[in-house]
């Protein structure tokens, strides 16, 4: 079992992985527009062949500096999140993330190019938010709350019409994907806050050794006898300890 000490654990890898991410997608952006490459149109193009490039590509590619600038914060945020909280499958959920979220998109997309990282992001929310529901760890489910807080309206973006200019079938596939891989991506278990025999609800006084050595009215009536200290003692005493030493001449030989 795991707890908060052996598990929660800062590292480089958890602000270099998504640091990285970020300079890979700024660049692709950059030199994209400095040099007229028209990276777009290897996005995703739904049911078509060629449209199938884009599951790997699509979330590096973006339209405009809006677009790019509204997914930055989200992706640097939850991927840093995820590492952090669920270092064990992150690589697991960013990789088959992508593809997945990226195949679904795919299939029922409408026959235009999908683009951006938003997919992935809906990913990420949606993994996030139910796998701290299934923990029931509350270091875990207060980070699922966090997630709605911060990003709860996105849902609004999975839905058709609400904005003919994004890619709802993307976010829909992403949210989608998240949860799949909430289900399936076992974390450990996370050790519980320690409850003595007294804060159990089926904990009867009159059952409990140490209680019955008080009375009613609380005194210390009944102290244990010598024979059943004794016997605590020896179980107690340890194992005679025993020393071994080599002499070793550290003076160098006559030569």
């Amino acid at each position: 079992m795991y707890n908060d000490h052996n598990h929660f654990k800062f590292s480089p890898s958890t602000w270099i992985i998504p640091t990285f991410l970020l300079i890979v997608v700024w660049s692709i952006f950059y030199f994209d527009h400095l040099f007229n490459w028209h990276l777009n149109q290897h996005g995703i193009f739904p049911r078509t062949l060629f449209g199938l490039q884009g599951v790997v590509f699509s979330p590096f590619l973006h339209g405009d500096l809006n677009h790019i600038s509204n997914n930055s914060l989200p992706l640097f945020i939850l991927t840093t999140a995820l590492i952090y909280f669920y270092r064990e499958v992150s690589l697991k959920v960013l990789f088959y993330g992508i593809v997945l979220s990226g195949l679904i998109t795919w299939l029922i997309g409408r026959p235009s190019f999908h683009i951006g990282a938003s997919g992935l992001i809906y990913v990420l929310v949606s993994f996030i938010f139910f796998k701290g529901l299934m923990t029931k760890y509350y270091r875990l489910m207060a980070l699922s709350m966090a997630v709605v807080v911060l990003y709860g309206g996105m849902i609004w973006y999975v839905f058709p019409d609400v904005d003919q200019k994004i890619s709802w079938e993307g976010h829909l596939a992403g949210f989608i994907t998240g949860f799949v891989f909430a289900v399936r991506f076992k974390t450990p278990d996370y050790v519980k806050d320690i409850q003595y025999e007294w804060e159990k609800p089926g904990f009867n006084p009159l059952d409990d050794a140490f209680m019955k050595r008080f009375d009613e009215n609380g005194n210390f009536v009944n102290p244990p006898k010598l024979e059943e200290i004794m016997v605590d003692y020896e179980e107690i005493v340890a194992t005679p300890i025993q020393y071994f030493y080599t002499f070793k001449n550290n003076r160098e030989e006559d030569k």
